[in-house]
């Protein structure tokens, strides 16, 4: 547990912490904890922008730097890994061919346009956003990883962390992470307290729709597409709690 932890933490944020051992075991225990790490990250970057707002910061300004702070604390890996995502899928190539161009180290328009387009919707919505929305946004964009490392789910290729990590996590673990991740949920929105646990549930299963289309695409997952879905779920997570 201890190992899966340091691995989650190593593998997940740029925190100088060294990894202990490195097998599927391993592996397994840091996808399931993935959204603690998450939540971390989200209480990081909450203070990061309520610190802001009370010394006097415009609210976008104070958004745009904790966007900007989440990208550095995890080495804009996921970021990445949305643009080499997308710029596959845009390709409309298939395999081997879609697997390549995620490979090459320049993005295409398609992958530009997703991360600046999902920078730009992040902090918009945390310019309304509460402490406890970030906190649960982060959460469920990290609890894509745990659903998109579940068991059934095959690897589009024989070696990288993908491989390492792909169909690790077993299904009842994945089920629990969701819930602890809804009823972490709830207390982002006191006056509705489905409204939280709606907005996981809605992330969680676009993360679904998403991984089975690459699957398709690719012939299984990748560390883009683990990337890919940390962005879109922390994003349609906040989405769906600015809604009044």
């Amino acid at each position: 547990m201890f190992d899966g932890l340091r691995l989650a933490v190593t593998t997940l944020t740029v925190l100088p912490v060294r990894a202990g051992r490195w097998d599927r075991p391993t592996a397994a225990v840091a996808m399931s904890l993935a959204p603690l790490v998450g939540a971390a990250l989200g209480l990081a970057l909450a203070a990061i922008n309520e610190g802001l707002r009370w010394l006097g910061s415009p609210a976008l300004v104070a958004a745009g730097v904790a966007v900007a702070a989440g990208a550095l604390l995890t080495r804009g890996l996921h970021l990445d890994g949305l643009a080499d995502t997308v710029d596959a899928l845009g390709s409309y190539r298939s395999g081997p061919d879609a697997l390549q161009i995620m490979k090459k180290a320049d993005i295409g328009p398609f992958g530009v346009a997703a991360v600046a387009l999902t920078a730009l919707i992040q902090a918009a919505a945390l310019t309304t956003s509460g402490p406890w929305t970030i906190v649960t946004a982060w959460a469920a964009g990290r609890l894509a990883i745990t659903i998109a490392c579940r068991r059934g789910v095959p690897a589009a290729r024989p070696e990288g962390l993908g491989a390492m990590v792909a169909s690790s996590v077993p299904t009842p673990v994945v089920l629990a992470a969701a819930a602890a991740v809804a009823g972490l949920a709830a207390a982002a929105t006191p006056g509705r307290p489905w409204q939280g646990p709606a907005a996981v549930l809605l992330a969680g299963a676009v993360v679904v729709l998403l991984v089975h289309h690459c699957v398709r695409r690719f012939g299984g997952t990748t560390g883009d597409v683990l990337g890919a879905s940390v962005e879109v779920a922390t994003t349609v997570t906040l989405i769906a709690l600015t809604f009044d």
